[in-house]
């Protein structure tokens, strides 16, 4: 496969937009219409994880080791769907012709063939990895709420019992569905590490156009039951680095550094934390009460909060730019989690002061909500 032509051809599809997935779902559900009922009444937030899905795996494909991972996970998560080894080979023909439509007078027999070959491989990884996930763990769980608290207005922790019991590691997630929106998943992250009794918590925000937020924070009453699908994502704790830690997180992207602190608490020696915690307002802090109790409990742990939109006793102004001010990182691993644009930036700006980019370890939440 002439992967530069790949890479290049793909930039010419994306650029047309929301049109693409417009025209691959399309043709998908015209010349196989049994597949439209896998998918929600709504797409246009469905057609927004393809583009996402599509992009990933581009940008990628110069990582084996990422690109596998991603597209294993991919998989193992299709489960839920009812996703059938036989699917694969409708979603490809549709995929092709998507392509070849927006690629113009640029499709030949050789892109073509370098397309094909390039999603068979990615088709092959993801029926292996679902074939071999089926032998352990269920499509999906059900998991009953058995507690909701509202920490601010926007934001909720739901606690939910999955059964069976759900295996993660701290920094994963999982696509949440509501039965108040069907066939609607959205990702969230566990937000503390394995408990004895299997619980789980998850920090849910109200966003603006989120139909399944709005579903979580709103009509998960105590005893709804909730369809949540297998862990996935590859943030997690370097155990064996000896290093110091940085945390940032922005908003709910604090559930899975939350979740890695529980897990480090549980280490004999956990190494010096530093987590910086941000909202745009003092009431966004929506979980500081907690990690000042944790804090309390563990001399390695120092929570520091930053409000970017209005004064109060801690640091103000950009989360990024607290970091940033408040010494050298070079030595420690950074681990970040939050809204894209602060995710990218703060792991730009850390890359640029000397911190080795393997030390950097991002959770981006662009992609769990519109």
């Amino acid at each position: 496969m002439d992967i530069a032509r790949l890479k290049s051809s793909f930039a010419r599809v994306v650029m047309h937009g929301d049109e693409v997935p417009l025209h691959f779902y399309s043709d998908l559900f015209l010349k196989h219409p049994q597949t439209r009922d896998m998918f929600p009444v709504s797409m246009q937030a469905q057609r927004t994880h393809l583009v996402a899905a599509l992009v990933s795996i581009v940008s990628s494909v110069d990582d084996p080791d990422a690109l596998t991972a991603f597209v294993r996970d991919l998989g193992r998560d299709h489960r839920k769907f009812g996703t059938l080894a036989e699917h694969y080979d409708a979603v490809g023909e549709s995929l092709l012709a998507t392509f070849a439509y927006f690629c113009g007078d640029a499709w030949d027999a050789g892109l073509e063939a370098d397309w094909r070959a390039a999603y068979q491989l990615i088709a092959s990884v993801m029926i292996a990895a679902a074939r071999e996930d089926e032998k352990h763990n269920p499509a999906y769980w059900t998991a009953t709420v058995v507690g909701r608290e509202r920490k601010a207005f926007d934001i909720s922790v739901l606690t939910v019992q999955p059964e069976p019991r759900l295996e993660y590691l701290p920094g994963q997630s999982v696509a949440i569905e509501s039965p108040a929106r069907p066939k609607l998943w959205r990702y969230y992250s566990m937000a503390n590490a394995p408990r004895a009794d299997g619980t789980v918590d998850f920090h849910i925000r109200l966003i603006d156009g989120g139909a399944v937020s709005m579903a979580l924070t709103t009509h998960a009453a105590e005893g709804t039951e909730l369809r949540i699908g297998p862990p996935v994502g590859t943030l997690q704790l370097d155990c064996a680095s000896g290093r110091e830690i940085l945390m940032v997180a922005g908003s709910t992207g604090l559930a899975p550094l939350k979740a890695m602190i529980e897990q480090l608490a549980g280490l004999p020696m956990p190494p010096a934390v530093q987590l910086f915690f941000g909202a745009r307002a003092p009431d966004g802090l929506y979980d500081l009460p907690s990690l000042e109790k944790i804090a309390a409990e563990h001399r390695w742990l120092t929570v520091a909060p930053v409000v970017s939109a209005e004064r109060h006793g801690g640091p103000t102004g950009s989360l990024t730019d607290a970091v940033m001010r408040s010494g050298s990182w070079s030595g420690h691993d950074a681990y970040l989690a939050g809204p894209t644009e602060m995710v990218q930036d703060c792991a730009a700006r850390l890359a640029a002061s000397g911190l080795p980019a393997a030390q950097i370890h991002v959770e981006d939440f662009g992609w769990s909500e519109p």
